[in-house]
């Protein structure tokens, strides 16, 4: 029989309410980075209350084995972690988050400052754990994707180079992102936002949000934050 993710939970409470995330994240924007090369995105820091982090990196998930096979997560698509409808009952830190990213002062926020319109999409946040071996071949998300943002958690030995590499059109390396627990890498999908993640070893587990606003096509409903409640 499958464990409810109810017996695992770690607290009664979050430490930060959906208002907490929502006050620290419009303060990251205000003071985000762009760079417009070779594409535009962003580098925000401090996204998130300091004790969010905390509640997130100790949410029990496993990380998932490799088993010698990577280059896209679709491939381990049985034992990514979301904070879908189930986990979100189970976890109050993953509902704050969720309900701070699915309110309108956020998609607002994020439309405003992206330049994106996520109108009709919806929230879907997968908790990445990431081990020796995994990579990434480039890659754009254009298509059911209006918004990216990688948010990184972990701060092991050696992960401030575990940043995600930027390529060209040409699929040319090009630079890598900072890696600092609370940090986030954002960008609009489009047809020349190709980025990955060239192998190198990878002490512990790199840890990280994935934040997308996707749309209806988007197919795994079971991975969204609220499948019945699209961004107005």
């Amino acid at each position: 029989m499958r464990e409810s993710a109810a017996l695992k939970q770690p607290d009664a409470g979050a430490k930060s309410t959906a208002d907490d995330v929502i006050r620290i994240f419009a303060e990251s924007i205000a003071n985000g980075d762009r760079t417009d090369q070779p594409y535009p995105h962003w580098v925000l820091r401090n996204c998130l209350p300091d004790d969010a982090i905390e509640d997130i990196m100790a949410l029990p998930f496993p990380a998932p084995s490799l088993d010698g096979v990577s280059g896209k997560r679709e491939l381990h698509n049985n034992t990514r972690k979301y904070f879908d409808v189930e986990n979100q009952a189970a976890f109050p830190v993953v509902k704050a988050v969720s309900d701070a990213f699915q309110d309108k002062r956020v998609t607002d926020m994020i439309s405003k400052a992206f330049g994106t319109d996520l109108s009709g999409t919806y929230l879907r946040i997968e908790f990445a754990q990431d081990t020796d071996g995994f990579w990434l071949e480039p890659h754009t998300d254009l298509g059911v994707k209006s918004f990216t943002m990688l948010l990184y958690l972990s701060d092991e030995e050696g992960h401030e180079n575990l940043g995600t590499d930027v390529y060209d059109t040409d699929k040319k390396h090009v630079k890598r992102s900072p890696f600092e627990p609370n940090l986030a890498f954002i960008f609009v999908p489009s047809d020349i936002t190709y980025h990955g993640f060239e192998g190198r070893p990878i002490k512990g587990v790199r840890k990280s949000l994935i934040i997308n606003y996707v749309t209806d096509e988007w197919r795994a409903r079971e991975q969204l934050a609220f499948p019945e409640a699209p961004i107005a």
